[in-house]
């Protein structure tokens, strides 16, 4: 099992100018993480080859495994011509990840920001077969370079653990897995422990992050609180430091025998920095005492 950061954690910072991506891979490697997982935010890969040419080179030098590569998605479009150019938009990142020498994507199925309309199962249900039929192109596509592709707990209309089991039994593909998040289950009000417990035989990668909960009749006031498909209250937390039960979610995990990649992932108000690094020796002290 390793540990590692997404680029994500670090996206403020990236964005303001101060990190590039390739800053962030020497970040990893001098706060003791072990794989990097590439959010393109921030920057482009895609359309970009010297740079991911100089990612690739830049993690092997500082030790570092690039072992993962999610990216947006949505295969619900109004018509078969934006359906198919989806698709193809697609490729072109599995071709990066080609290219950077990894074996693992995820990619979403829907628009991340629905309309509440939008976030119920007839949704999911009304639009399945586009979805399935994308994930599917995507994961056949992947398979000619061994490359293993996921959906995630994410983006409300596929994001409960019983709608991802949904979609991977349909689409039914040896290499079509899930990243499993161990918060985001929150973000639509299903308990993580449960959400992990269902969907963890289900996952090759798994994402770790902290939130702090209030109930939708507690309003916290100001800073960085959004709300869930029913109307909670969340913000991100320092891995560690609020109010997910990361002991049991972690003792979980470690009890499953999952031996792949973790992911550390960081939304909280603090400094990008601080808190990841703060983050990643939470993550590993508490893993060992799981």
């Amino acid at each position: 099992m390793r540990v590692g950061v997404s680029t994500y954690s670090l996206l403020p910072a990236i964005r303001a100018g101060e990190m590039t991506v390739l800053d962030v891979v020497d970040w990893i490697a001098e706060n003791g993480g072990q794989h990097m997982e590439i959010v393109p935010y921030g920057f482009t890969l895609e359309d970009n080859p010297g740079l991911a040419d100089a990612v690739r080179e830049r993690a092997a030098e500082a030790g570092i495994a690039l072992s993962n590569y999610s990216m947006p998605a949505n295969f619900v479009q109004e018509n078969r011509d934006d359906f198919d150019a989806e698709v193809e938009r697609i490729k072109r990142h599995v071709d990066t990840v080609n290219r950077l020498g990894m074996k693992h994507m995820r990619h979403d199925v829907t628009a991340f920001t629905l309309p509440p309309e939008k976030m119920g199962i007839d949704y999911v249900e009304t639009h399945l077969d586009m979805i399935v039929e994308g994930c599917r192109q995507i994961a056949d596509y992947a398979a000619r370079s061994g490359i293993t592709t996921t959906i995630e707990n994410h983006g409300v209309s596929v994001q409960a653990s019983d709608r991802v089991q949904r979609v991977l039994q349909a689409v039914d593909r040896p290499n079509f897995k899930t990243t499993l998040d161990i918060g985001n289950f929150l973000c639509v009000d299903e308990q993580p422990l449960v959400g992990v417990k269902r969907n963890l035989p289900l996952a090759s990668l798994v994402h770790v992050k902290d939130f702090y909960y209030r109930p939708f009749d507690q309003d916290p006031g100001g800073g960085k609180w959004f709300r869930t498909s029913h109307g909670n209250y969340l913000r991100g937390a320092i891995f560690g430091q609020g109010d997910l039960d990361v002991r049991r979610i972690l003792r979980l995990i470690k009890e499953s025998g999952y031996d792949g990649d973790i992911t550390l992932e960081f939304e909280g108000m603090e400094d990008c920095r601080e808190g990841t690094r703060l983050g990643l020796d939470n993550l590993k002290r508490l893993w060992e005492e799981a």
